[in-house]
């Protein structure tokens, strides 16, 4: 086997192995100590309250409702992100008039929000999704900025000489020198949009995976939090391998992607 197909095989060889380890040290460890359940269970419990909360038909209502939200959210602040980003970056002097407004936004502690949406919004899913979408808006909206200001000056004196219009310059150009850009945004916002549907569910919410985490907290059953938490890192990862096989899927060509084809 090459080194090309070592690399694809090994972290499917690797990352299993190495979870099997923490996990045998982690039930070792706990059992040998004595360590309490409801501080520390053992894998063991965990993966039991795992298999019994998949059984349940409210658990996989919950996870909809997470995946849901996070997907909507994720998904209007990257329309919103591409759009403004690319507006900014059209438009200097309204990119540089707004930019003490988009710093201040930025700043804002956004799980401070959340009290004023759900006063705004209620409990309900329009509140998690706007959290999501507005934590996901601005890594897109900032690496989509930086795309469109980074268009080689070359690459355009070339459309220019052939005479091709703004539109033909857009497409041709300006959007795929943004994709890979717009994509790198992409990859922060999904796992941000993650943590702001947990958070919203969790500070104000009655259904979906955050508020299991709340509800096995309050019952101080330790294993079934620990096997929620399992379901949201599950959950998180799942959503975060598809953005990346998307952008391999349209970026193939972006050295981020191709480098990892032909190392070897």
């Amino acid at each position: 086997m090459n080194r090309r197909k070592l690399l694809k095989v090994l972290p499917w060889i690797t990352t299993p192995a190495l979870l099997a380890v923490v996990f045998a040290v982690w039930e070792i460890a706990v059992r040998t100590l004595n360590v309490s359940p409801l501080i520390l269970p053992p894998p063991s419990q965990v993966f039991g309250n795992l298999q019994r909360l998949l059984l349940m038909p409210s658990t996989w209502q919950n996870v909809q409702v997470t995946v849901t939200e996070i997907v909507l959210g994720f998904t209007f602040g990257v329309i919103a992100g591409v759009v403004v980003g690319v507006t900014l970056g059209k438009l200097p002097l309204v990119e540089a008039s707004v930019r003490p407004l988009i710093i201040a936004l930025e700043v804002v502690p956004k799980v401070a929000l959340i009290p004023l949406f759900v006063i705004w919004f209620g409990f309900g899913m329009t509140t998690k999704v706007i959290i999501a979408g507005l934590l996901a808006f601005f890594p897109v909206m900032l690496n989509v900025l930086l795309g469109v200001r980074s268009v080689d000056r070359g690459h355009r004196d070339v459309m220019q000489s052939i005479n091709a219009s703004k539109w033909q310059t857009f497409v041709n150009l300006e959007v795929k020198s943004m994709m890979p850009h717009v994509f790198a945004g992409m990859e922060t916002a999904i796992v941000l949009a993650v943590i702001g549907t947990i958070v919203g569910e969790y500070l104000g919410g009655n259904e979906g995976l955050g508020y299991m985490v709340v509800r096995t907290l309050n019952e101080l059953n330790a294993p079934a939090l620990f096997a929620v938490i399992l379901m949201l890192a599950t959950v998180g990862l799942i959503m975060y391998f598809i953005v990346t096989s998307f952008k391999r899927f349209v970026i193939p060509w972006h050295e981020s992607v191709y480098s990892r084809k032909v190392v070897g």
